[in-house]
């Protein structure tokens, strides 16, 4: 997956993710921890762990460690000094060495798949469908019980045969139809990397059917 890093002055601009947002802690070793925005000052973060991890957490093993959130930019990736705070606390200091994931990544386009939604409450899991997709979320056709800020756990389905793409986010608005955005929170790079394949074959299936109206109206 290309990644773009930002200059200096990026740096410098660089938004910190807001307390409750949803971050991703990445090992060296590829493993993933979902945690979340405990509190946020003006140069540090307090993220906490919510679970378990392969490894423990401990001193001497957090430098390789990289915070990833989601901007309005993309998915932003920073790594500082980090320093336990508690079992499950790490405070983020001196953030540096930024990168975004490219725009075009998150290119969103039209596309209509069965989407499995598990909500972990009474609602349980339901059948929907997507309304379109983007690299870093999607928006849903319901069900329209799900809350702004409900997390969910979802299976998407793109290509008939193949595996689901598996992951969970956070439910970040709602529109006048009723629809449901989804924030991803957590996708495995696999699955992530497959998702965004899709979108580019959407894109270029788009601009096929583009050209082919364009030569039949010439």
């Amino acid at each position: 997956m290309k990644l773009l890093r930002r200059n200096a002055e990026d740096r410098d601009a660089l938004k910190l993710p807001k307390r409750g947002t949803a971050v991703t802690l990445v090992r060296a070793s590829g493993e993933r921890i979902q945690g979340r925005v405990a509190e946020r000052e003006e140069d540090s973060l307090l993220v906490g762990v919510m679970f378990r991890t392969e490894r423990p957490l401990r001193k001497g093993t957090l430098d390789d460690i990289v915070l990833e959130y989601a901007s309005r930019r993309g998915r932003v990736r920073v790594r500082g000094v980090v320093t336990l705070a508690d079992s499950d606390l790490l405070r983020f200091r001196e953030l540096c060495s930024i990168e975004v994931l490219q725009e075009r990544e998150y290119v969103r386009v039209q596309a209509t798949r069965p989407v499995m939604v598990c909500t972990g409450g009474s609602l349980g899991t339901v059948r929907s469908y997507s309304v379109d997709l983007s690299g870093g979320g999607m928006l849903l056709a319901g069900p329209s019980t799900l809350k702004i800020g409900e997390r969910v756990e979802f299976r998407l389905s793109t290509t008939p045969g193949s595996a689901p793409i598996t992951g969970s986010g956070t439910v970040v608005r709602t529109d006048a139809r009723g629809h449901r955005a989804i924030s991803f929170d957590e996708i495995g790079e696999g699955d992530h990397r497959r998702l965004v394949r899709f979108i580019f074959e959407c894109q270029r299936a788009e601009r096929r059917r583009g050209l082919e109206q364009e030569e039949g109206h010439g």
